[in-house]
């Protein structure tokens, strides 16, 4: 074999491998909460303004990737789904979700940059946020968080919300149905 043949030989396997290298892989789903669920039309609050703050919590929700947790199996263990994930973090859509209720129900919302001296301050922290099986077919979307009322830095009340709400589906799909139906209702 002539070094010209050889040499384009080895050229093309080395695309080939390239090309593979290169090509998609499964495709990701991505997931938000989808629009806000229609309720009753908005009267004013006697709230008034309020600053909500974005929403925080533990290191491992500071990501896009979805999590499930196989309580039959190993509850301590949170896995990441492989092909799914969200659009942003769980603390950012939680924090657009909760403002857009608030908002719904006719409370001013003003964002931490608006601060005045005299305004009412909500901070959230997220305790659980995942995808919960009982068994292989069966899981549920648990959002539990801890709400905290401040006005002129004084804390006004602090009370932790919990849902869980059963999953459609025992997938990603049906996991990011249940947690946002779950964050509806700590929303609500």
């Amino acid at each position: 074999m002539t070094t010209t043949i050889r040499n384009a030989i080895m050229i093309a396997a080395l695309a080939l491998a390239l090309g593979a290298c290169a090509s998609k892989g499964v495709p990701t789903s991505q997931f938000d909460f989808g629009p806000l669920p229609t309720s009753a039309p908005a009267s004013a609050s006697s709230i008034g303004a309020i600053i909500v703050a974005d929403v925080t919590g533990p290191a491992a929700l500071d990501t896009e990737r979805m999590h499930y947790r196989l309580l039959y199996s190993d509850a301590r263990q949170s896995r990441p789904y492989a092909y799914n994930q969200w659009t942003s973090t769980p603390s950012q859509l939680l924090t657009q979700r909760i403002k857009a209720s608030l908002a719904q129900a006719g409370v001013k919302v003003l964002s931490t940059t608006d601060a005045a001296a005299s305004a009412t301050v909500l901070r959230m922290e997220v305790e659980d946020f995942a995808q919960n099986f009982d068994n292989a077919t069966t899981s549920n979307g648990v959002v539990r968080l801890r709400a905290s009322v401040f006005r002129a830095h004084r804390l006004v009340d602090q009370k932790t919300f919990s849902r869980s709400v059963p999953a459609p589906s025992a997938d990603a799909a049906g996991g990011a149905r249940a947690l946002a139906d779950a964050s509806d209702a700590v929303a609500a």
